[in-house]
Parts: structure tokens; C-alpha cells; sequence
């Protein structure tokens, strides 16, 4: 019984840890798509911020100097799309699909370029990451039975940007349902006519939209190697802007349905990290290939519409063309 709790506390710990980038990333892609701006490009993003973090950590040893930077990238690539969809009202994928390609290749060859090992950064030493925060009280609340293991293995132990991104949920909720912000956010996304005949630029909205698109993806791209790892390796982020796309649509463009999809890739995550080697009753060891295509199976299984239909905003994807 207590090598079950255990198992499940350690699952559930390691499930904060993966969900974090798949959040930043989620939340990143409903402001953008609320205004009506698809973004196929988180992906890109992200892996373009995780390669500046690292760079900058390697070169400066500072780990907020590498966070900075990364939004700014982030930041850089999000105007990009927009200039490209906004301004130019450009094909919105053909856009991302072309700002997902220039970061899988520009990060490689800039990472041979600066450091000569085939795309990958140096290791990063502890004093250029972001380390795990120790609560008060954990030593004296570890024998504790259930409550010490749970205070000290699944509540404590997490760097500051796994704690931020679940702060992140409810500050996106409250921006794009409680203000006016986000009340003409969601209305530029289903009417963009009707903001501008109130008098609202339609483009400086969808503008402000990508930027903080830019900002959250910069954070989800620095935890991923700053954070969760000790700096950078090719394609380190393996799909997971298109799984956290997966989750928006699962999640219906709503902040705490999306949280929750990304809680469950990440519990599948998980359960794949903690399987592999494990002999099951029955059915021997468990492939680790089948258990490490658990995540992608079911982005397959959600985007192919398993899931119910979910209704997009209606201006999604679509140019505004002002009336003169």
C-alpha cells in the first residue's frame, strides 16, 4: 500500500514538472487564437527561446539574463507571425509551419556555429538554472505519514517556473473573462467588424495578443532548458507545441479545460517516464516505445475530433479587411 501512495505521489510530481511547458504554451496559444490569430508557431517558439536560454546561461552563467532573453525571442518570432497574418494577412499556417521550420534549422546551425557540438549547448552548471525551492518545514513534515510525502515530494521541490505557470491559468482566466481587455480580446475574435465600428483597431488588439503569445512560449522554451534540463540539444521540444495546441482544442479555448489537457499529456508523460523497464503480471516489460507514444497517440486521437465538437471562434484565421 505504501509503495502504491508512493508511486502515485511520484507520478503526480513528476506530472507538475511536464504539464509546466505544455501550460506557458496552452495559455500562449488562447490569447493568440482568441483574437482570431492561429498559431501553429508555438512550437517554434518555444524551441527558439529554449536555445537563446541556454546560450545565454552558457555564455553569462545568469539565469534570468536567459529567461529575458528567451521572451525576447519569443517575443521577436510572435511579431513576425503577426506582421506576416496582421499586417500582410498572410495564410496564418503557412506562417507558423515557415516560423517552425526556420527555428529547427536555425538553432542547429547557430548551435554549431557558437559552440561546436553539433547543435547542443554546454551544460549548464546549477548557478545558471533555475533550482528546485525547498518549502519551509519539509525536514520537520517528512515524518508525517501521507502528509509529510505528499507536502515534501509533490507540493515542494519545484523550480520558480513550475509554480508560475499554475499561477498562470487563473491570471489568464481573470485577463480574458473579467476585463475589458479581454472582453474585446474574445470580441475581436468573433467579430472584428463590430470592435472596429466601436472604434477599437482590431490590429493593435490582435498585436498585443501574439506579444503575450511571444511572452508565455519564451517562459515554456527557458523552463525546458534552464529549468527541466541543463541546456540544449536539437528539437528538444519534441512536438510539445502541437501538443499543447491539442490541448487548447480539447480544452475549447478555455483556460481551466486547457489546464486540465495538459495535465492529462503530462500524467501520460509521466507514466511513460515511470514504466519504462517495468515488468507488468501478465504481459512482461513494458515496451518503452509504446509508453513514449502514449502522449502522441492521444494528440492524434483528440485532433481527429474523438473528442466532440469544439467550436473555434468564428473570426479565427480569417484577415480583416477594413470597410472605407
Amino acid at each position: 500500500m505504501e509503495d502504491t501512495f508512493m508511486f502515485a505521489v511520484l507520478t503526480l510530481d513528476a506530472t507538475l514538472r511536464v504539464s509546466t511547458p505544455l501550460i506557458f504554451c496552452a495559455m500562449a496559444g488562447l490569447f493568440s487564437e482568441r483574437s482570431g490569430i492561429i498559431d501553429i508557431s508555438l512550437e517554434g517558439k518555444m524551441l527558439s527561446a529554449a536555445f537563446i536560454a541556454a546560450s545565454v546561461a552558457a555564455v553569462t552563467g545568469s539565469a534570468w539574463l536567459a529567461l529575458v532573453a528567451a521572451i525576447c525571442v519569443a517575443s521577436g518570432l510572435a511579431l513576425l507571425h503577426g506582421f506576416a497574418c496582421i499586417t500582410h494577412k498572410g495564410n496564418h499556417v503557412v506562417s507558423g509551419v515557415a516560423i517552425n521550420i526556420l527555428a529547427s534549422g536555425l538553432t542547429v546551425v547557430l548551435g554549431i556555429s557558437w559552440f561546436q557540438r553539433g547543435g547542443q549547448t554546454p551544460s549548464l552548471p546549477s548557478s545558471a538554472r533555475f533550482m528546485p525551492i525547498e518549502f519551509p518545514f519539509t525536514d520537520a513534515l517528512n515524518g508525517t505519514p501521507l502528509l509529510g510525502t505528499i507536502y515534501k515530494e509533490l507540493l515542494s521541490g519545484h523550480n520558480i517556473l513550475v509554480y508560475l505557470a499554475f499561477l498562470v491559468v487563473p491570471l489568464t482566466w481573470w485577463v480574458v473573462f473579467q476585463t475589458r481587455f479581454g472582453l474585446r480580446l474574445r470580441a475581436v475574435g468573433e467579430n472584428p467588424t463590430a470592435v472596429d465600428t466601436a472604434g477599437i483597431s482590431v490590429s493593435g488588439l490582435r498585436y498585443r495578443a501574439v506579444l503575450i503569445c511571444g511572452l508565455l512560449t519564451g517562459f515554456a522554451g527557458a523552463y525546458l532548458a534552464i529549468a527541466q534540463n541543463a541546456g540544449f540539444v536539437r528539437d528538444m521540444t519534441a512536438g510539445q507545441g502541437y501538443i499543447a495546441l491539442a490541448a487548447l482544442i480539447f480544452g475549447k479555448w478555455r483556460p481551466f479545460s486547457a489546464f486540465a489537457a495538459c495535465l492529462l499529456f503530462g500524467l501520460l508523460d509521466a507514466i511513460a517516464i515511470r514504466l519504462q523497464g517495468v515488468h507488468l503480471a501478465g504481459v512482461g516489460e513494458v515496451p518503452v516505445e509504446l509508453i513514449q507514444a502514449l502522449p502522441y497517440i492521444l494528440t492524434v486521437i483528440l485532433l481527429a475530433g474523438f473528442i466532440g465538437k469544439a467550436v473555434a471562434p468564428k473570426a479565427i484565421g480569417q484577415p480583416y479587411l477594413k470597410e472605407r
